[in-house]
């Protein structure tokens, strides 16, 4: 297609924006079933409904643009999605899976917010105030889940980290009674001589 102007470039990067919200729909709740930690599959859950309401929000900037809504497949976001079905897949303890799948999320999150940030500067350019206001509620959406995904991680990061750091103690005691127990046998082995 040629792009012979702005709104045209808008049309093409919403047509954009619908696939890949669509994708996400059902990406999603695969991401919330492989999660372990209830608060991060509550999260995507939730979000997964929120990403409903943005497809929604989507067909209705399709309106105003009086375009009708057509997907036009995202490859950024088929990659980014491919990505994380690989992380789902790791063979990893739980913790570490959580926190591969936060990832994933969090960079499709960020995709997402760089995307709409794009198309409402482009619609604010062309003054469709009803438009900018459409995309600006979705990209605050975007921006709150990836906090929330931040906090989660935190907790889940601190929880390995607490985890790794007991693991390290253990082997530490270990180390010393192994230490404790062979230097009693090189005395006597020494006095001996």
């Amino acid at each position: 297609m040629k792009i012979d102007s702005l709104s045209t470039l808008l049309e093409e990067e919403i047509k954009d924006i619908y696939d890949f919200e669509k994708r996400l729909v059902r990406a999603l709740p695969k991401m919330a079933k492989a999660a372990s930690s209830e608060e991060l599959r509550n999260a995507l859950t939730e979000h997964t409904e929120v990403t409903k309401k943005q497809v929604a929000r989507i067909e209705q900037v399709f309106k105003l643009m009086d375009v009708s809504p057509k997907a036009k497949p995202c490859a950024g976001m088929k990659g980014i999605l491919e990505e994380g079905e690989e992380s789902m897949q790791m063979d990893a303890e739980e913790g570490l899976l959580d926190a591969a799948i936060i990832g994933a999320a969090q960079r499709v999150e960020h995709y997402e917010m760089a995307a709409y940030a794009s198309v409402r500067a482009m619609a604010e350019q062309l003054g469709n105030q009803e438009v900018v206001d459409l995309l600006q509620e979705t990209w605050e959406e975007e921006r709150e889940t990836d906090e929330k995904l931040s906090e989660i991680a935190e907790q889940i990061l601190s929880s390995i980290e607490g985890e790794d750091a007991e693991e390290d103690d253990e082997d530490i005691e270990e180390e010393e009674e192994e230490e404790a127990v062979a230097k009693p046998a090189r005395r006597s082995s020494g006095s001996s001589s």
